[in-house]
């Protein structure tokens, strides 16, 4: 297996996502956003999936205007979506599509920051079922697409706190340790195809509106915006990460 080299100053080619169906969770705002706006903008064709339509269709409208290739909304609430709501998006992917190029598993949410004795069983839950359980069935639903696609790269988001424990951190570090799990396992399982790679980014500390909740106090201009951070995505998404999998990256 490649060793991933240093990714923050990777410098994409313009071309770099031509022709690849990349979905993006969590695509409305944040990250996400600015994920889906830079795929797009290396001519991929990004399915943007999230739970506020609105949000959703800004970004839309920004990716044609720039004239990248048009993308796709995908409205979805992963907190309720059940099997049905799976299945259709799939059943919708490979009409329109054919074949899934890439995942970026970009929607979390928080959850509370409160002692483990204090912590909120169903926020508890909620936050494992987001974070978690949800790119579990994403990726379980979508993999057979994965697998018709000649270079395929998921990607899962991490954080510091999903590498070594933090008090106050809850569900939302648990989610992330894993999370870190779920793409080693799934890694490992694909390796052999040597078409599929499963890879997590830790995005570190970026302007968005989960960092302003988990910081109040912190002044957001000390901050890089996610725009500043996307060198590492663009590297796992496209060709030249092949044969790197089961790695888990910084983005900063």
């Amino acid at each position: 297996m490649s060793r991933p080299p240093a990714v923050k100053d990777y410098i994409p080619a313009p071309d770099l996502l031509q022709e690849r169906v990349i979905l993006v969770t969590g695509a409305g705002d944040g990250i996400g956003r600015a994920a889906a706006t830079a795929f797009a903008k290396h001519q991929a064709t990004v399915l943007l999936l999230g739970r506020t339509t609105s949000k959703l269709e800004s970004v839309y409208d920004d990716i044609v205007k720039a004239g990248y290739p048009q993308p796709a909304i995908a409205p979805m609430n992963l907190a309720k979506a059940g099997g049905p709501d799976y299945s259709q998006l799939a059943e919708r992917i490979e009409r329109e599509f054919g074949r899934l190029d890439g995942i970026l598993h970009n929607a979390g949410i928080l959850g509370q920051l409160t002692p483990i004795e204090h912590h909120d069983i169903g926020t508890w839950t909620e936050v494992l079922h987001v974070n978690l359980t949800a790119p579990f069935v994403l990726s379980k639903i979508l993999l057979p697409l994965l697998k018709k696609s000649a270079d395929a790269s998921i990607i899962f988001t991490s954080s510091g706190v999903g590498r070594k424990g933090r008090a106050y951190w809850g569900a939302y570090a648990v989610s992330k340790f894993g999370t870190e799990g779920l793409s080693q396992v799934l890694a490992n399982e694909t390796e052999d195809t040597g078409t599929i790679r499963v890879n997590c980014i830790n995005p570190g500390r970026t302007r968005t509106a989960m960092r302003r909740a988990a910081y109040p106090g912190e002044d957001p201009a000390t901050l890089p915006a996610p725009e500043d951070i996307l060198p590492a995505y663009l590297y796992l998404m496209g060709p030249d990460s092949r044969g790197i999998t089961g790695k888990s990256l910084d983005a900063q």
